[in-house]
């Protein structure tokens, strides 16, 4: 199989494991070792795929130039609402209220934030693909975001997918110290309030460990989403809701 194949068959699916071409995915525990987590290679990002892909714990991560690639990853890295971490400084930014939070308030350019070049990377995994389709998601109810404002300006923020009980964390940015996990610990308020039960952050490493983040055994995960994970927006996600004002 080549890459110009992988793209031409449409909304087709190439299994890694087995060498096949599908509709459908590939069963979790087939996904590779090395690369870990790699599932499946092509097919499209309408809405029902990744709404399937979600529910089933798989999602999208691929580069510009590449074809799509869908991802499990074993252990998976999940985030307890009752577990986020508030450091002393962290602390000290919430009690200033440095930054006005919204939810909602303008997703799209959260998730333009967030697919901007880093310091280290010049490369994107957000595509202008994967933004659109995201940017559909949110307008069908599903994909939200979290706002940081300073002084007007839009300096920090998050996105990801609620369905059912479970918040899918996609990705944040911060243009001021603090302000992406000021929005992440408001957003685990909210979610706390509104009996969510995990927010999935995809990949463990050192940074989310530092915000309370796990890793967990796929199995256990793909369990947690059979329970809490179902196919339709959350009916009491407000729009453009003031989480708390601007200190002075």
């Amino acid at each position: 199989m080549t890459l110009n194949l992988y793209k031409r068959q449409d909304s087709q699916l190439y299994w890694v494991s087995e060498n096949i071409i599908a509709s459908e995915f590939p069963p979790l525990n087939s996904a590779l070792r090395d690369p870990d987590g790699l599932l499946a290679i092509g097919g499209d990002l309408s809405i029902p795929r990744l709404l399937d892909a979600y529910q089933r714990g798989i999602f999208p991560w691929y580069n510009s130039g590449q074809p799509v690639m869908w991802w499990s990853p074993d252990p998976r890295c999940i985030l307890e609402l009752q577990d986020i971490h508030v450091s002393r400084s962290l602390g000290k930014t919430l009690r200033r209220k440095t930054f006005q939070v919204t939810l909602d308030r303008d997703f799209s350019r959260v998730i333009h934030k967030c697919a901007a070049p880093r310091r280290d990377t010049a490369e994107t995994w957000i595509t202008s693909e994967l933004m659109e389709s995201f940017i559909q998601l949110h307008e069908a109810g599903y994909a939200h975001s979290v706002e940081c404002w300073q002084d007007n300006h839009l300096v920090g923020g998050l996105y990801g997918l609620a369905m059912g009980r479970v918040f899918f964390g996609e990705s944040m940015f911060s243009d001021r110290p603090d302000a992406s996990k000021v929005a992440l610990v408001h957003l685990g308020r909210f979610l706390k309030q509104q009996r969510f039960r995990i927010i999935d952050c995809q990949v463990y490493s050192p940074h989310l460990r530092s915000l309370g983040a796990k890793p967990v055994q796929r199995k256990l995960f793909a369990n947690m989403l059979k329970h809490y994970c179902y196919r339709r927006p959350h009916p009491e996600w407000p729009m453009t809701e003031l989480v708390y004002e601007q200190g002075t």
